[in-house]
């Protein structure tokens, strides 16, 4: 176990690598001048080559990427050039609020998804069922955007229940975690349903329901925690989905997280910032598995790395 982990962190380290080499490459190619978009409108050919050059993009692109990978190395990730402060340190004030977000989304999804799917399978060919079944193709169906505005329009404008926007109170938490839960909600309650519906027509399941076990106690003890493997698998992802990809609901939402940070560091060609934001994000999947992959041996002690 002991190398299969070592392993996997050398493998993370040089996926990492390769990630920064992706991001710095996309980042070089897109359309539009950083220099441009930070000098005032008007700006001279003089003041853009000046601002290019103290921004160190007058460098080649091998040179950029060595200052880039030194920055990383020593943990600072260089000058934002929006906010005029260590990328790291603008990223680090927006951290907590995506955090708490998918948080909060993941645990709707666990309490919601996972037993939808369970109850679903279990009285299998109801109107439960099918109920449930309508549901998450609903939820996978929504646009995540499109939802987030309806959300706004109906419990925020009409009703007035609920703040739209802004991080203040928990209250500010409920719109915006609904509306990211949606879609893994429903894929988990779809994937739950489908594996335990496999489980349920195991030969082991038919033995112990002909020992006269409840039929609780046969979904519960026998059932549930051999179809956990692959919800598992995609709870951890959702993780990582949940992270890295809250961009459009914390936009629609105006939640001052990292995927808010992201877009308008995109709009404002803020190398630097995007660059953190989007190897954190890698980093963030890349833990995830690692740690789902260990969850396996807990689940089934069959499974045996070496």
């Amino acid at each position: 176990m002991r190398a299969y982990v070592l392993r996997r962190i050398l493998h993370s380290a040089l996926t990492l690598f390769g990630v920064s080499l992706v991001v710095f490459g996309i980042l070089r190619v897109l359309p539009g001048d950083p220099a441009k978009m930070l000098l005032p409108e008007g700006a001279s050919n003089a003041q853009v080559a000046q601002l290019r050059e103290q921004l160190g993009l007058e460098e080649p692109l091998y040179v950029q990427y060595g200052v880039f990978m030194k920055s990383i190395a020593l943990g600072n990730f260089g000058q934002s050039y929006q906010f005029n402060a260590p990328a790291r340190d603008v990223v680090a004030e927006r951290v907590w609020p995506t955090i708490h977000l998918a948080l909060a989304a993941f645990t709707l999804t666990v309490l919601f998804g996972v037993p939808a799917g369970i109850l679903a399978a279990a009285r299998h060919r109801t109107i439960f069922d099918y109920g449930s079944i309508f549901l998450a193709a609903l939820g996978q169906s929504l646009p995540n955007f499109w939802l987030g505005i309806m959300m706004i329009l109906l419990f925020g404008v009409l009703l007035g229940w609920l703040p739209t926007s802004g991080y203040e109170s928990p209250a500010y938490l409920v719109l915006p975690a609904l509306t990211l839960a949606a879609y893994p909600t429903a894929l988990v309650a779809r994937l739950t349903r489908s594996s335990m519906l496999e489980v349920l027509g195991k030969e082991y399941v038919r033995t112990a329901r002909s020992k006269g076990l409840s039929e609780r106690t046969v979904v519960l003890l026998h059932a549930v925690k051999n179809a956990a493997i692959p919800v598992v698998t995609v709870l951890g992802l959702q993780i990582g989905v949940l992270l890295g990809g809250a961009v459009i609901t914390e936009s629609v939402f105006a939640w001052p997280g990292i995927g808010k940070l992201a877009v308008d560091s995109i709009f404002r060609r803020d190398f630097p910032v995007i660059q953190v934001v989007l190897i954190l994000a890698a980093a963030v999947f890349i833990v995830i598995n690692l740690l789902v992959d260990l969850t396996y041996t807990v689940l089934d002690p069959r499974i045996r790395y070496s």
